[in-house]
């Protein structure tokens, strides 16, 4: 039990301290991105981040009624681009593709949220840069405050350190907190849950 206990212990203490406006600014981006600038969600994440990204991008369709895609959903173009470009510009060039403009919003959900120094999640790093350039909104819920997401985000939701050992187990867990907020907000969310 002790490790169970230990684990709760910093749940508690993740939720009694991640930023709660910044989530309350994450929903109010979402919101501006679908009622007045008619754009369209992208979500990215790798790992257990790329599963997260699948199951926000469900909630925004269904509950709030964004138009949202993940481009790792597309098995077929993923790995045909990797297989004939490399990995690191899949994000960019599914972005490229779907006319990635000034209206749209890039999720990144991310641990480390990528480090060009330490070569680390370059294909987040190049979308990211991509949708700045394309003059789109950047928003991120990830598990490092130094990290490219965090620092170069327009919003970052950066989940608090209970235990340097488990980062990625409570980034991960609280990236479907923090999005399950955000798609129940009153302000964004349209259709109720069937339960």
């Amino acid at each position: 039990m002790e490790h169970v206990n230990k684990y709760f212990e910093e749940v508690t203490f993740i939720a009694q301290n991640i930023d709660r406006q910044k989530i309350e600014s994450f929903a109010n981006a979402l919101r501006t991105t679908r009622d007045i600038s008619n754009g369209r969600v992208f979500v990215l994440g790798v790992g257990g981040s790329a599963g997260n990204a699948s199951h926000m991008v469900n909630d925004l369709r269904k509950l709030c009624g964004i138009e949202a895609y993940a481009p790792t959903d597309n098995t077929s173009e993923l790995t045909a681009r990797t297989n004939d470009e490399g990995f690191d510009t899949v994000f960019v060039e599914y972005l490229r593709t779907s006319r990635f403009t000034q209206g749209d919003t890039l999720v990144v959900l991310s641990v480390g949220g990528g480090s060009v120094e330490r070569n680390v999640s370059v294909g987040l790093i190049k979308a990211i840069d991509y949708a700045h350039k394309m003059e789109g909104c950047v928003l991120s819920i990830v598990g490092k405050e130094d990290g490219y997401a965090a620092t170069k985000s327009d919003l970052a939701v950066v989940v608090p350190v209970a235990n340097p050992d488990r980062i990625t187990p409570h980034s991960e867990a609280f990236q479907a907190v923090v999005w399950h907020c955000v798609v129940s907000h009153p302000e964004l969310q349209m259709r109720k849950t069937k339960w």
